[in-house]
């Protein structure tokens, strides 16, 4: 089906300022988006009060707004521009609120504007937790056993009959915010009433907590017709009781049996048909470690925060398609730009694994409480790509700017025992290092895992990296040797450090290409990530494309952080 004819103008909503759990994902999207609509001749209305974002440049649309997201805001400048639509899907929490707010009340009706991408129902089924909660039990879809409430009474009265911990999320706010885990009745007391204050429509969930089973995210598209396709699968090294965005998380998932894979995976395309979303949408399971029982902890109805990590990760444009999907194509109208040939129908494969590092502000807020909870505090992230977990872990830690080339950590060496359990068990932002030294001592896997609950696999990597680092400082630096270091992450500045040799041979690196189908196509835009195997693709692909012309080395500015927004990336 092509473009829909009734449309010649959408508005977009940009996500406003960068705050805690909101970075540059929806700047990210909304550029995609932004260019998307525009390359099928539609007039676009951007609005945004953050400056330093992409799409807020004159070149992305055709009337830039920049104006504080308010309905009140909103509707003057939907009343000056008369759009036939909003596309409420691509500009995160803040964009999917302020759209459905303007639905709830009749006034986009009134003014003859379509929602594009979701409609009202559609975000009220993934985002009001009481109507969330009946949706999934209407398709057998199983949930954590909870209530959903606008009462602190109500809060007290289900965690006094289904006991202590439990879970409180708050309805229609972003990265957990006004949520967490309640070990009381006075913790509950506390955030409950924080959540019923932070949530536009007063409403929270409390769930019985399963903090220990699994976190799998299914990042899933689909179109008007029907199709589904999964983009990726992504899961956290932490286990639940620390959120996404504060876990360090790996794309695509690994420490599932093919039974456990395939049963979240059908489940993520069972919700999104269930529930008619148009577009992508992002699919939270947390999985008992133990047995096949699982429970679906919540559905984005839009292009989440997780997208961008799917999108770079897989290099498929998740907000390029979905805005396509939104103003009338089907998934096999719409071609896959980094192969040229392939449509947007067919599933990314992965032969690579992809690794994203948080970062935390701690080194500015030092008095912050740096445990970390169902309330994300990191500011950014990093993303490595390499052939294993071991390569792409060290390349994402170096890539953290936190003054570490390897998982070795001076202060945790400096720990005796007692206190360094203590770290691990303190589940905070630098558990990471402590594990790594814990399993450098000698302490056993298992021991770990029943401290922490990370999955033995994540445990075992984490293993071959000390092994690894302990025969450096024994074992000579053979041509096999280094070619092993390398293959795990270790750079040749580690290598010396540890070795205290620097007189080794250095082996060179070579580039290897995302390009969305495992080498079956091959790929037209040059997007490289570097390893230690014989080929070289990208030598292969600038050799075939080079146009003699001078080059230009351009070089960004890292994760975002206290300080350091986008205002780099839009430079």
């Amino acid at each position: 089906m092509p473009l829909n004819p009734n449309l010649k103008k959408v508005m977009v909503i940009g996500s406003g300022p960068i705050v805690i759990g909101q970075a540059a994902e929806f700047d990210y999207a909304g550029t995609q988006a932004c260019r998307a609509l525009k390359e099928e001749g539609l007039e676009v209305v951007l609005v945004n009060s953050n400056p330093a974002t992409i799409m807020t440049d004159a070149a992305m649309a055709d009337h830039v707004y920049v104006e504080p997201l308010t309905l009140d805001f909103l509707k003057k400048i939907i009343k000056k521009e008369h759009p036939d639509s909003i596309l409420s899907t691509l500009g995160g929490q803040t964009g999917l609120t302020l759209s459905m707010q303007l639905a709830k009340e009749g006034f986009l009706a009134q003014e003859g504007v379509t929602l594009l991408g979701a409609n009202p129902e559609t975000i009220a089924k993934a985002e009001d937790r009481q109507v969330f909660k009946s949706t999934m039990e209407a398709i057998r879809e199983p949930i954590i056993p909870s209530v959903v409430t606008t009462t602190l009474e109500g809060a007290l009265s289900f965690a006094h009959s289904a006991g202590y911990p439990v879970i409180v999320r708050p309805a229609f706010t972003l990265g957990g915010t006004g949520g967490g885990i309640a070990v009381d009745e006075a913790q509950l007391r506390q955030i409950a009433s924080a959540g019923l204050r932070l949530s536009p429509i007063t409403q929270i969930l409390v769930e019985k907590c399963i903090s220990g089973w699994k976190e799998i995210e299914f990042e899933v598209m689909r179109d008007g017709d029907g199709n589904v396709i999964t983009i990726c699968s992504m899961e956290n090294l932490d286990p639940v009781g620390v959120h996404t965005g504060d876990s360090i998380v790996i794309a695509p998932a690994v420490t599932l049996a093919d039974k456990e894979y395939q049963m979240l995976r059908s489940a993520a395309l069972h919700i999104i048909e269930a529930m008619g979303i148009e577009g992508g949408c992002n699919v939270q399971f947390a999985l008992n470690p133990e047995s096949f029982e699982y429970a679906v902890i919540e559905v984005n109805p839009r292009v989440s925060r997780s997208s961008a990590l799917a999108s770079k990760a897989t290099g498929y444009p998740i907000a390029r398609v979905a805005a396509k999907i939104a103003i009338g194509y089907r998934m096999d109208e719409i071609k896959n730009e980094i192969t040229g040939k392939t449509k947007a129908c067919f599933e990314p494969a992965l032969d690579y694994v992809v690794v994203k590092f948080p970062k935390w502000p701690f080194d500015k807020f030092v008095y912050a409480t740096r445990k970390l909870g169902t309330q994300m505090k990191a500011t950014g992230e990093v993303m490595a790509i390499g052939r294993n977990f071991e390569q792409a872990l060290m390349k994402a830690v170096r890539g953290a700017e936190i003054s570490h080339d390897c998982l070795a950590d001076v202060h945790m060496r400096a720990l005796d025992d007692e206190a360094l359990t203590a770290k691990i068990l303190a589940q905070d932002d630098e558990r990471i290092f402590a594990v790594y030294e814990a399993l450098f001592r000698g302490f056993s896997i298992e021991k770990i895992h029943q401290l922490t609950l990370i999955d033995e696999w994540f445990l075992a990597k984490l293993l071959h990296l000390c092994d690894l680092e302990k025969r450096l400082k024994t074992e000579p630096l053979t041509h096999d040797f280094l070619r092993e270091l390398k293959r795990n992450g270790f750079p040749d500045k580690t290598i010396a450090r540890l070795s205290g040799n620097s007189t080794f041979p250095h082996l060179p690196y070579s580039y290897k290409m995302v390009d969305t189908c495992g080498a079956e196509f091959a790929a037209e835009t040059p997007y490289f990530y570097s390893t230690t195997d014989e080929e070289d693709e990208a030598s292969a692909f600038i050799a075939e494309h080079s146009s003699k012309k001078p080059v230009v080395i351009v070089f960004g500015s890292g994760p975002i952080r206290i300080g350091q927004g986008i205002e780099f990336d839009y430079a």
